[in-house]
């Protein structure tokens, strides 16, 4: 069945979205208030959990700060109430993302729905409906930078591009869901796009990148930095055009790696489960907030607003998109900057900078062929999938010796680390790291790296 669309809709968002990206400072903040205000009001309708929050404040002088903030476990823990469809229900989602065969296949006839990562307990479920993908598509396909102009004036539509995703392409995540979907959308893309695995050895993801010869690689930016060395070992012979990375932080000495190693350019977008394309690169390389779809709120520990340029303790989301499954002032995790003052590309959309993601790629000796790298998604994807463990932290203490500790305690523990202990070998060795020893500890939550957040895959002890 293919994924439901609303063609006048799709192009009415599309012409909003290319109008927007260069209007005045002012013009954007209208949009945001007006849609703010249509999703306060929808919400208080629809959804019975806002009703109960939003019952008594006028909605005429309500301001998004009088509002408490949301929790990802408190949300899901409510999922029935929250949601503004009674025909949503959690269960029922549960077992439809955990059917791979599903991935992409709209949910009750009109829904695209996908799980997050679990890296703060059991993984979230999103679901949105036509309105919502319609901006998220006309964010993607009109904020993302041109990187060859006159590529893209000779053949406007990218009949010519081949482009390869390489990430967990096997389970119910946004990426590999909103990949899943535009091929089922269009059955000419579903030739010039194609999914790769990074959960693989890295030989034969190499080996699937030949075959392809991609024209751009998207994918997150510890395995673009794997790709790279193996594209200057010579084993990766792929040379695209553009590399897009997200999904964690890139830093510049990795950009730069990237760039050299391809001879290509690099850009970086930031998104999130909770809003597939919060923010683009400009040609200055500096990242827009799509401020007038979303609303990011940077705060300190206590939840107050921080001052543009200083660094918050956390950032609440407001999806201005998202009717279905109200997201209001939603704490994403990530710490992100909005920095004062303008742009020299002439947007007027906020510059931000954000500190997301920032796990490492492990490299482990191997008794076959050398030091063998680990992509921290793929292991944190294997945790979670093939040992069902949500709560860990996974740290390289030597050459071939690895410490996975949970904040798990009692009599769950145990079964869960055994579990995760195998699944983990198992991965290891079929990747060509056997005997690798994992030491495993419960009771002890993970420790917070040099973002302040807690990562999953530490190459050494924090």
């Amino acid at each position: 069945m293919p994924p439901p669309i609303d063609p006048w809709l799709s192009g009415s968002i599309a012409l909003d979205v290319a109008l927007a990206a260069r209007v005045p400072a002012a013009s954007i903040a209208a949009r945001q208030a007006a849609r703010l205000g249509r999703l306060l009001a929808s919400a208080r309708l629809q959804s019975p959990t806002y009703r109960r929050l939003l019952d008594g404040l006028a909605p005429d002088s309500l301001q998004l700060a009088d509002l408490p903030v949301a929790h990802k476990a408190a949300l899901m823990g409510d999922f029935d109430g929250w949601v503004a469809d009674p025909c949503l229900r959690l269960d029922a989602l549960r077992r439809f993302v955990a059917d791979r065969r599903r991935i992409a296949e709209p949910f009750l006839g009109r829904y695209a729905v996908w799980e997050s990562s679990g890296s703060s307990g059991e993984p979230a479920v999103f679901v949105q409906d036509a309105a919502a993908m319609a901006v998220y598509d006309a964010l993607e396909a009109l904020r993302r930078p041109v990187l060859r102009p006159l590529q893209r004036w000779l053949d406007p539509w990218g009949l010519a591009e081949r482009i390869a995703f390489v990430g967990a392409t096997s389970g119910h995540f946004a990426s590999t869901v909103s990949i899943e979907r535009l091929r089922r959308l269009n059955p000419a893309l579903a030739q010039r796009l194609h999914g790769i695995s990074f959960l693989q050895p890295v030989a034969r993801l190499v080996d699937e990148l030949n075959m392809l010869a991609p024209t751009v690689i998207a994918t997150y930016p510890s395995a673009a930095v794997l790709l790279a060395e193996e594209r200057i070992g010579g084993r990766l012979r792929a040379s695209p055009a553009e590399v897009w990375t997200g999904g964690e932080d890139l830093s510049a000495a990795e950009r730069d790696f990237v760039q050299q190693a391809f001879g290509c350019p690099v850009t970086n977008s930031y998104g999130a489960s909770e809003f597939l394309s919060l923010a683009f690169e400009c040609g200055q390389g500096r990242m827009h907030l799509n401020s007038d779809w979303a609303i990011l709120e940077p705060v300190d520990a206590q939840g107050r607003a921080v001052a543009p340029g200083e660094l918050p303790a956390t950032t609440l989301l407001t999806n201005l998109a998202n009717h279905v499954q109200p997201l209001i002032r939603y704490d994403l995790g990530d710490r992100v900057t909005v920095c004062p003052g303008g742009c020299p590309c002439g947007s007027c959309l906020p510059v931000i900078q954000v500190q997301g993601r920032c796990d490492d790629t492990l490299h482990l000796g191997g008794a076959r062929s050398g030091p063998v790298s680990v992509l921290p998604l793929a292991l944190s994807t294997m945790l979670e999938e093939g040992a069902g463990l949500f709560d860990f932290q996974l740290v390289q203490v030597g050459p071939c010796e690895l410490l996975l500790r949970t904040g798990l305690c009692g009599s769950a523990a145990g079964p869960a680390l055994r579990r995760a202990r195998q699944v983990l070998g198992e991965f290891l060795e079929s990747h060509g790291a056997p005997g690798v020893r994992i030491h495993c500890r419960s009771g002890e939550p993970g420790r917070a790296g040099r973002s302040g957040k807690v990562a999953r895959v530490v190459a050494s002890a924090p």
